[in-house]
Parts: structure tokens; C-alpha cells; sequence
């Protein structure tokens, strides 16, 4: 596992930006796997920059997103399908055929789940994928749980995440109280992984890196991955 430190969100941003460039610079056709939330914020604004001055192309890339919200069509602002569109896809060259995220909105979720996760395999696996952490150690949506889920799956989420999410809502009774996610094994099997997180999360990131791997706190399982970089800001 290598650590970066970073003084600012900026500057996480950037380093973020450039291994996740790095990425489709080696491999122009490369899987990403993607994520949301207010910590890729930055990294994707100097991913659009870096295609505006000409030095990446995504043209061949394809892309699967971690999760999305249950209940929740793309059209809705507070999907993350609509996040996607709006803070990359919209502004670089990818083929939004090429874009790929939970259907939230599906009639049968369990099969949705069983449908993402073959999808996933179908491409090759995932050759880089980003991550944030949430203050209860969840990366993806899995929550602490009693075990590690090892495929796509729709989850309860906990009254902390919802807490967490809901200042991105009107009101907090409109956060879903559900989600479907890709699983800690299919996490897992990605050929390298990228964590970044605030210094708001210096606590939980330590204790994933440093502490017990255990399912009570799902990101310490990254532990055992044999490509890990963690990414952390010292400053908002």
C-alpha cells in the first residue's frame, strides 16, 4: 500500500488526476472504474482540463461506476448517473455507450445486481479503481457489516450515511434509505486501486490501513490488495 500526503485539496486532486490519466495514457481502452461523492470533485475537473489541452483521449475508454442510489432514474440531480454526466462525461470525448452505472431503477434490483456484476467481468475486470471512504470506513456502499460481499448487491444503508448524504438534498427524508453496489470482491479483483480521502477521514483512513482487517470496517480490506494507493489531503 503506498500513502501520498498532500497539503491541499488541490494538490490531492491533481496527484489523483494524473495516476488516473496515467491510467488511460498506457491503456487508451483501459476500465475505469469510477466513483462519486465530493472527493473525485477535483480529480475529474483536471481529467476535463487535461482532454481540453489536447493530452488525453477518451474515446476508447469504458467506465463502471461503483454504485447508485435506489429508487433513482439518470435524469434525477441527485443521481449518480446524473454526477457522472455532469462533472465528466458531458465534458470529455467518451461515448456515453462506454459509461456504465448501476440501474437504481430497475424493477428486479437482484437482478440488476446479478446483470452488473457479469457485466463487469465481461469487459476483463476493472483496471483501475477509484475510491472514497466514508467516516464509517464504507467504500463503494458497503456498510459495516458482519462480512465482506463479494459481488454487486443492493444494501440498507446505515442512518450515518444517510446523515451524511443528506446535505446533498432538500430534505433528508428524500435520501434513499437504500443503494445497489458493487461488492468488496469485485473491489477487490481490480488490477489497482486508488483511495482518496480529506482530512476529515484521516481517522477511519488510518484505522483502514493500520488496524484489523475486519468487515466492521470494509475498507481494511484493502490490506490485502497487492496495488493499493491512498491519496490523503491535509486541508479541505
Amino acid at each position: 500500500m503506498r500513502i501520498i500526503k498532500t497539503k491541499t485539496y488541490e494538490e490531492m486532486s491533481a496527484v489523483a488526476a494524473g495516476i488516473i490519466g496515467g491510467q488511460v495514457l498506457l491503456k487508451p481502452n483501459c476500465v475505469l472504474g469510477l466513483a462519486t461523492g465530493s472527493s473525485p470533485i477535483g480529480a475529474y475537473k483536471d481529467l476535463v482540463k487535461s482532454y481540453e489541452d489536447g493530452i488525453l483521449d477518451f474515446s476508447e475508454v469504458r467506465t463502471v461506476n461503483l454504485d447508485e442510489y435506489c429508487g433513482l432514474d439518470g435524469t434525477n440531480p441527485n443521481s449518480y448517473r446524473y454526477f457522472m454526466n455532469d462533472n465528466l462525461f458531458d465534458h470529455v470525448n467518451i461515448d456515453k455507450a462506454n459509461t456504465h452505472v448501476p440501474n437504481g431503477h430497475a424493477d428486479d434490483l437482484e437482478e440488476e445486481a446479478v446483470r452488473y456484476e457479469s457485466f463487469i467481468q465481461s469487459l476483463g475486470g476493472i483496471d483501475l479503481q477509484l475510491l472514497g471512504i466514508g467516516h464509517n470506513g464504507h467504500i463503494g456502499f458497503n456498510e459495516p457489516t458482519d462480512n465482506f460481499p463479494a459481488t454487486v448487491h443492493t444494501v440498507q444503508l446505515t442512518e450515518s450515511t444517510i446523515n451524511a448524504n443528506s446535505r446533498l438534498f432538500e430534505r433528508r427524508e428524500d435520501v434513499p434509505t437504500q443503494a445497489i453496489t458493487m461488492g468488496i470482491g469485485t473491489i477487490m479483483k481490480a488490477k489497482k486501486i486508488l483511495l482518496i480521502a480529506g482530512p476529515d477521514k484521516a481517522e477511519i483512513v488510518e484505522k483502514a490501513c493500520f488496524g484489523k482487517v475486519t468487515p466492521k470496517v470494509p475498507a481494511s480490506v484493502l490490506q490485502l490488495h497487492p496495488d493499493v494507493t491512498v491519496i490523503l489531503s491535509a486541508e479541505k
